[in-house]
């Protein structure tokens, strides 16, 4: 044994990892930055002898330098990864070639060299297969300095070219090593999902790794099974410089669920009644901790085991209704509900890759790793066996951790108002004990009424005959002991674990508190026995004078003051017996101090809203951040979309608005200058029939006494023909006037 060890090599091991800063690359590079290298050898070649233990601090100190260094190829530059000791970026890596091609190539422009050759392709005014090539040379120089490289082309399929490139190039270049090197390709098992049963005449009975040769694939996880052929064959020439391997992984679960995150999604935030599963659920799902895979991957590299294809999958047989039944009584509802298949395709957090894996349907076992890896399990019989384990990493991960506050203060003095924008900020859950106790006195009438559907007497109407009966003798109230376990029962829902609460004025007591969050039992040490899952982390103190209070309550309007205690004639009491209980030597907030949990006092002196809203950003800044899902990428592009929308709907309104109205005046300018063309005809034909009425008496004078001697006149100037004929005619009329 300690020849096996004096052989084991003492530097540290550099591996390449493609697309490091994702889900499954980023927990296997994460594992072995903190193993050191030949760690899964130690306790498999442990025997019970006395010279080993003689021997291990000086293994343990050969070992401890040992260690494997991280490197490789990144697809964001956001997420800054410190177990990664070089980052490599496609347009980092290839920059400085693709400045020396460019001047390469405009040197060569007046001579039209490269019209020789017209590419399809450009990246950064680059000849895209020129790119690839200068990215490929730059890619193999750092996967020559590695001992190790690892491809995942699990979630990505766009890295199957690239695996088969690096795989066939390190193959090409074998002689040149330096030292032996390891490719592990980390594949599907949907390159199994086809296949015939193992034995015919019993399907159940799994397959092993033996089977692999057999193996057929999904249809659409055909390039995957052809690149994982390549990689065992190219390993089988010169083993001894370039040993090849491919680890088939179940779906993957753990640090932030991967494949199942939708159902834990869907849980956690309570929003439907019943999880989906879609089809009947019976299919048998292969499933591996992401980090037990990371394990498996630390095994062939210390092991280098002979056999090539080594299946990756723990030690269940579970179902897709057994998994998301687990999921939804440990984070959700409880319940769930078989939908059709197709319904799957309208969820848009999924790929066809996830649909295809969860309807995949497989018995398989991975008995080779089971025989020969020393694996320290973190879930070796499945995501139903270790679910309340897997729930806290999925929290915990994620940063979904509940934000449990508590605002107290004096009736009237606006604990409501606060307490709704905090839930609306932080996505919580209001907690008020009247709605509270109405709410449980209408769920409970609800589970009568489906026991008298399925014919099963229970206790849930002897719990409501008690409440009413209580609530009848005390005029409408209940006992502390049914409002505490109300209250408690309210806590303790999956809405208010999973994402928090915001308990409004209640407790009122130090008594209270105590029943509440301890229990019946007189605790020695209070800090023990409190229940961590429900008892606030922040308490605030909201308090004003008594003078502003009762003007508050004088201001409100009867709508809101009536059926409450905020009347004249009840409120003055409600506040006097709050003051009284806040003045005893255990106040509700003495248990909260007593548990040393983080109280703070706030003020409120002014009843406008600004003063609410200084008092929220207050609490707001010493709470923190949301532990909440932020939105997905397509949800914030969603939003944004549809803001996009509203603004545009709203100009369009606006728009439309203007042109209407515009019209309107129009048409009422026109209606206008009709009636005013109207009027003004009216009024000329008016002035016509004046005039005419007017010179009718005239109009008979002058034919009566003008006319005659006019003409009479004319004659005798046609007659004479005067050398002045007007002046003839003047005097003729002169002389001859009836009225002269």
């Amino acid at each position: 044994m300690a020849d096996k060890t004096e052989e084991r090599p003492q530097k540290s091991i550099r591996v390449f990892i493609n697309n490091v800063d994702n889900y499954t690359t980023k927990h296997i590079a994460k594992f072995l930055d903190s193993c050191v290298v030949g760690a899964s050898l130690v306790d498999f070649e442990a025997d019970v002898e006395e010279e080993e233990d003689r021997l291990q601090d000086d293994k343990q100190t050969k070992i401890k330098d040992a260690t494997f260094q991280i490197v490789g190829t990144v697809s964001s530059q956001t997420e800054k990864c410190s177990f990664i000791s070089e980052e490599y970026s496609v347009n980092k890596s290839t920059v400085t070639l693709l400045q020396h091609y460019a001047e390469y190539a405009m040197s060569f422009m007046s001579c039209n060299l490269l019209t020789l050759c017209q590419p399809l392709y450009f990246f950064n005014n680059i000849p895209f297969h020129l790119y690839q090539h200068l990215k490929h040379e730059e890619l193999l120089r750092h996967l020559m300095k590695c001992d190790v490289i690892i491809f995942d082309i699990n979630q990505h399929a766009d890295q199957i070219a690239e695996a088969q490139w690096a795989v066939s190039a390190l193959h090409k270049e074998m002689d040149t090593f330096s030292g032996h090197k390891i490719f592990i390709l980390v594949s599907t098992i949907m390159t199994w999902a086809m296949s015939k049963p193992a034995n015919k005449d019993d399907p159940e009975i799994p397959f092993t790794d033996e089977h692999y040769r057999k193996r057929k694939a999904h249809p659409n996880f055909c390039d995957h099974i052809e690149l994982e052929k390549l990689v065992v064959k190219l390993g089988k020439t010169k083993s001894s410089l370039f040993s090849t391997y491919v680890v088939a992984s179940g779906l993957q679960y753990g640090m932030g669920e991967h494949m199942f995150h939708l159902f834990f999604k869907m849980s956690w935030l309570g929003e439907v009644s019943e999880v989906p599963i879609f089809g009947d659920g019976s299919n048998i799902i292969p499933t591996i901790h992401i980090n037990d895979l990371a394990g498996i991957i630390q095994n062939v590299i210390d092991h280098k085991p002979k056999s090539q294809y080594i299946v990756a999958v723990d030690d269940s047989k579970n179902t897709m209704d057994d998994i998301i039944k687990a999921i939804t009584l440990v984070l959700g509802p409880g319940k769930t509900r078989n939908v059709s298949k197709e319904e799957i395709y309208l969820i848009r957090e999924l790929t066809q890759t996830d649909i295809d894996s969860l309807f995949v349907n497989l018995r398989i076992e991975a008995l080779y790793l089971k025989e020969n890896f020393n694996i320290q399990w973190v879930s070796e019989y499945g995501m139903v066996e270790n679910i309340e384990q897997i729930t806290e990493e999925y929290k915990q991960t994620r940063r979904l951790l509940p934000l449990r506050i508590c605002i107290l203060g004096p009736p009237a003095v606006g604990k409501s108002t606060i307490a709704e924008r905090i839930c609306k900020h932080y996505k919580l859950h209001h907690v008020k004990l009247k709605e509270t106790i109405t709410e449980t006195l209408n769920n409970l009438e609800s589970c009568i009424q489906m026991e008298d559907m399925e014919n099963d007497e229970g206790e849930t109407q002897e719990f409501l005959d008690t409440l009413k009966e209580n609530m009848n003798e005390n005029g409408g109230r209940l006992d502390d002991q049914y409002v505490i376990r109300i209250m408690r029962d309210k806590l303790r829902t999956k809405p208010c674990l999973n994402q928090g609460f915001v308990l409004d004025g209640f407790p009122k007591t130090y008594e209270l508190a105590k029943q509440l969050f301890t229990g019946d039992e007189e605790p020695e040490d209070l800090q023990s026995k409190h229940e961590k899952k429900i008892i606030p982390e922040f308490v605030f103190s909201v308090d004003a004078t008594d003078d502003f209070l009762k003007n508050r309550v004088l201001n409100l309007p009867e709508t809101v003051v009536e059926g409450t205690s905020y009347t004249p004639e009840q409120f003055p009491r409600h506040l006097a017996r709050f003051r009284e209980r806040n003045v005893e030597d255990q106040t509700v907030l003495n248990f909260f101090e007593d548990l040393e949990i983080d109280l703070e006092h706030l003020e409120i002196t002014s009843n406008d809203d600004n003063e609410y809203l200084l008092v929220t950003e207050k609490i707001c800044k010493k709470v923190g951040k949301p532990k909440n899902y932020r939105p997905i990428s397509e949800e914030v592009e969603e939003e944004e979309r549809r803001q996009a929308e509203q603004q545009l709907k709203k100009q369009a309104t606006q728009k439309a608005e203007a042109e209407r109205q515009e019209e309107e005046e129009a048409q009422q300018r026109d209606q206008r200058w009709g009636e005013w063309n109207q009027s003004l005809q009216e009024v000329r034909r008016e002035e016509h029939d004046l005039l005419e009425s007017q010179s009718v008496p005239l109009r008979n004078y002058l034919m009566r006494d003008v006319m005659p001697t006019l003409t009479q006149g004319l004659i005798q100037c046609s007659t004479i023909r005067p050398d002045d004929p007007i002046d003839f005619l003047a005097e003729y009329l002169l002389k001859n006037n009836p009225e002269a």
